[in-house]
């Protein structure tokens, strides 16, 4: 398969009936197992939530979590974001986060983060090219992988951003100095 081409591709809904397909993409592409909740989360999150199919194999997934903040928001945390090596570089990564990013627009959500182990490269200048920012790091987030620590990344739409770790104001992942 070619790197920096887009393929034809489809998404689909998670359901009952095809949860098993995620659970066997997650076997083979994370270095963790997740729990009852987390595959029950998924399938709360309704649209947020799909199965990407390549000439009808399942090659990758999204999944995210619905979450109620404090003042009644909802923010969406996505719990992992998948592709199966052969069919990474092809846009399945971009055409499932779009498709996220689309219904947060659609449904008004102003923010959307998630976790991504320190050393993992490749996820951080993925998720930087869709405007999300490094706003948090957090020691000893992982148990039985090194490194450990995480960085929280998160996208907001609609409002400012001050980042204490880097003292800046953020808007869409932009620095605007005029503000400070």
């Amino acid at each position: 398969m070619g790197a920096g081409r887009e393929v034809q591709s489809s998404l689909d809904g998670l359901r009952d009936k095809n949860v098993m397909q995620l659970k066997k993409l997650n076997t083979a592409l994370f270095p963790v197992r997740y729990n009852d909740k987390y595959y029950a989360d998924a399938l709360a999150s309704g649209d947020f939530t799909k199965l990407a199919y390549f000439s009808d194999i399942c090659v990758g997934a999204i999944a995210c979590r619905l979450e109620k903040k404090e003042n009644g928001a909802v923010r969406v945390y996505i719990m992992t974001l998948g592709v199966l090596a052969p069919y990474r570089g092809l846009g399945i990564g971009k055409k499932l986060l779009n498709h996220s990013l689309d219904l947060c627009a659609k449904q008004n959500i102003s923010e959307i983060y998630l976790h991504v182990q320190t050393n993992n490269e490749d996820a951080i200048n993925f998720y930087k090219k869709f405007g999300f920012e490094i706003t948090e790091t957090i020691q000893n987030y992982y148990t039985n992988i090194t490194p450990p620590d995480c960085y929280v990344l998160t996208k907001t739409k609609g409002f400012w951003h001050f980042s204490k770790n880097e003292e800046k104001w953020w808007n869409f992942g932009k620095v605007d100095n005029l503000v400070k």
